[in-house]
């Protein structure tokens, strides 16, 4: 019997109007789909599990792609580091193609799923799942794998859903018999006519099971997936999917699969009624029936040229609105939206995650609403961002967070498990960070004494990572425009987390730098030329990052001379210090282990390097990971003195930030970010 979680992918009406308005620059999650199971334990770098994964990542995509049935499975290692994996490609591909595919899954799924023993890709055209525990000892059993469940979020017509119901259903069951009819593969595609005269539309189906299954074994996984969920998810529905490890099944109303169709059902007619006699016409009804010809032969032709009219105003405004806002093109499929979909998550099980949202569950509380912490049925813990219900500001800063997040994976980056768009609740769900934000450590007398060396390296090692994944690697880039301690999240090893996209910001590939009339940021993060320009670039994101090593380096907040006696901000006192040669100094004294003079003295290089005024002159993030990993400091660049202090502001109260226009706005007095959006 297999044993599965649900996570079904339905998307209403107010996510699909979010997705269309932003259309032009959705970067919705396209396919791959992972499952990682954080129940399950985690491996370290560098242990036997993890290279016992990599053994099977060299030799899986050649074996799985050699077979006939285009499928895998088989071990790595010696218990208790003993890795179990099976690959299964789709029927209707070739071998390279499954070759590819199993490779990039290997690949996806110790980025996506950093470190979980137990992790499942859903890829087209793939799927690979491993574990510690030996799930290939039974055909029947699917290691407690989860399923995803996608369906079309149009809808059948309604004089033709439940004869199109009756038939999908007829077909995918016959589809997955057909597939366990095969010795081979367990594989099959199918095909059913128009029905009703076409009043719907040919439905396509396939089925598939791992080789190894009998077709009793078959049939019944088919059975068990297909009856659970179709009457649940699929009613009135033109499409839908059921991804499982051991089998799965898809029907679509368009052609999904390579080559004809394996099995072809003739459509079911129902008989046709009796035509009813027309009404004779006599009399006031005759005049009746002149008057309504009258009144067609009127407003007929004027219907169409309202329509033309009102086509050409749409088109003019869209055209006005694309020259106002020059935006970075990218496309948006349908496997897209249905993956943006995988994160909804229903209100009644946020409530019970958070016991209603309680007081005691609260984990902070910014300009946006409150963070709080649950856990799910499953025993996952998370974080949940709740949106006031005041807020105006907030609701952009969570349309930007779900189209940029849902696209973002990366082991630094923090991962947005769902989100609930109920009214009147407008929710995200994070995983949850055990040592909540760097800030709290690092700024906190007694909790910063646990920053020791190492960590702290770690900490910054793995911003550099995640801002590069963001600059140089995603697609498309990303400008965060608001990195800062309280944006960094810890796990429990104090593995850092970018978090809070709110502000982030579409690059070009070809672009360089762009301008804003609306800034909006964290004063003493922001450089010069965006808070005095409103210029960003990678390069602001790089001066942030060299801030926020000096803090860390310093264990002082940038911001915390505003208000005090002293007349120097932290970038100019790292400098003197640096000019003087006396930069042990600096070191935040709270700091435990051994005299940590070389690994600092090349944090406040690095760190001075990314202030400089002049954003040309500031490393990329991959220049800096490269200086990171250097065991010496000798061959590093001298930095130059950066300018943007408090004196080089004169005219400017502390309590202000600057702003496109002249008006001055006022700052936040948490050191939370100020969002002024716009459109994109």
């Amino acid at each position: 019997m297999l044993m599965r979680k649900r996570r079904p992918l339905a998307l209403f009406g107010y996510l699909a109007a979010l997705l269309l308005l932003l259309a032009p620059l959705t970067v919705a999650q396209p396919l791959p789909w992972q499952l990682c199971d954080t129940t399950a334990g985690n491996y370290t770098e560098g242990s036997a599990y993890q290279a016992n994964i990599r053994v099977l990542a060299s030799g899986f995509p050649r074996n799985a792609s050699a077979s006939p049935a285009l499928f895998g499975k088989g071990s790595a290692g010696t218990a208790p580091d003993v890795v179990y994996a099976l690959a299964l490609c789709r029927g209707d591909t070739n071998a390279s193609s499954c070759a590819a595919c199993v490779a990039a899954a290997f690949q996806n799924a110790q980025q996506l799923c950093a470190f979980n023993m137990r992790a499942t890709m859903f890829d087209n055209p793939c799927i690979l799942h491993y574990s510690n525990h030996d799930f290939l000892a039974s055909a029947n059993e699917d290691d407690g794998a989860e399923v995803f469940i996608a369906f079309n979020y149009n809808n059948v017509s309604v004089g033709a859903a439940a004869a199109f119901d009756a038939a999908s259903g007829r077909l995918v069951n016959a589809t997955a018999d057909y597939a366990a009819k095969d010795p081979t593969r367990r594989f099959g595609t199918g095909e059913e006519g128009e029905g009703y005269d076409k009043a719907y539309p040919k439905i396509y189906s396939l089925a598939q099971c791992t080789p190894d299954m009998t077709a009793a074994d078959c049939r019944t996984c088919h059975r068990d997936i297909i009856g659970e969920f179709t009457a649940e998810y699929f009613v009135g529905k033109p499409g839908g999917r059921v991804f499982g490890v051991r089998c799965n099944f898809r029907f679509e109303t368009y052609s999904f699969f390579s080559g004809h169709p394996l099995l072809q059902l003739p459509a079911v007619l129902p008989p046709s009624p009796a035509p009813a006699p027309a009404p004779a016409v006599t009399g006031e009804g005759e005049t009746r029936h002149r008057r309504t010809d009258l009144v067609l032969a009127i407003t007929l032709p004027i219907a169409p040229a309202l329509l033309l009219l009102i086509a050409t105003c749409v088109c003019i405004w869209r055209r006005k609105l694309a020259k106002r806002k020059p935006s970075v093109q990218y496309s948006i499929n349908q496997d897209d939206i249905q993956s943006i979909d995988s994160l909804l998550l229903d209100l009644s099980m946020l409530r019970a995650a958070t016991d209603n949202f309680a007081e005691r569950n609260k984990l902070g509380e910014g300009g946006f609403g409150a963070v709080y912490k649950g856990v799910l049925h499953e025993g996952e813990e998370i974080a949940v961002k709740r949106l006031s219900q005041s807020s105006t500001q907030g609701i952009e800063e969570l349309k930007t967070e779900l189209v940029l997040l849902a696209k973002l994976q990366h082991r630094n980056l923090v991962r947005l498990v769902g989100v609930c768009l109920e009214e009147p609740e407008k929710l995200l769900v994070y995983e949850y960070m055990p040592n909540g934000s760097l800030d709290t450590l690092l700024f906190d007398d007694e909790k910063r004494r646990d920053l020791d060396l190492g960590k702290r390296l770690k900490i910054v090692n793995g911003i550099a990572r995640g801002l590069q994944y963001l600059h140089e690697d995603s697609q498309p880039r990303i400008v965060h425009r608001d990195l800062k301690a309280s944006n960094v999240l810890l796990d429990s090893d104090c593995n850092p987390k970018i978090s809070d996209f709110g502000l982030a910001k579409l690059f070009g590939w070809d672009q360089s730098q762009a301008i804003t009339s609306h800034i909006a940021g964290t004063y003493g993060y922001m450089s010069p030329e965006y808070a005095m320009r409103g210029q960003y670039s990678v390069k602001s994101d790089a001066f942030s990052f060299g801030v926020l090593v000096l803090e860390i380096v310093t264990g002082r907040k940038s911001n915390s001379f505003v208000n005090s006696e002293q007349s120097i901000d932290l970038l100019s006192l790292v400098w003197e210090h640096w000019t003087s040669s006396t930069v042990e100094k600096l070191v935040d004294p709270s700091m435990r282990g051994p005299s940590p003079g070389g690994q600092m003295l090349k944090l406040v290089n690095i760190g001075l390097l990314c202030v400089q005024d002049n954003p040309a002159d500031r490393p990329t993030m991959s220049a800096v990971h490269v200086m990171l990993s250097s065991n010496t400091t000798s061959s590093m660049q001298a930095p130059s003195r950066p300018t943007f202090c408090i004196d080089a502001m004169e005219g400017y109260s502390s309590q202000f930030r600057f702003t496109g226009d002249s008006r001055p706005k006022a700052m936040s007095p948490n050191d939370l970010s100020l969002t002024e959006l716009e459109p994109r």
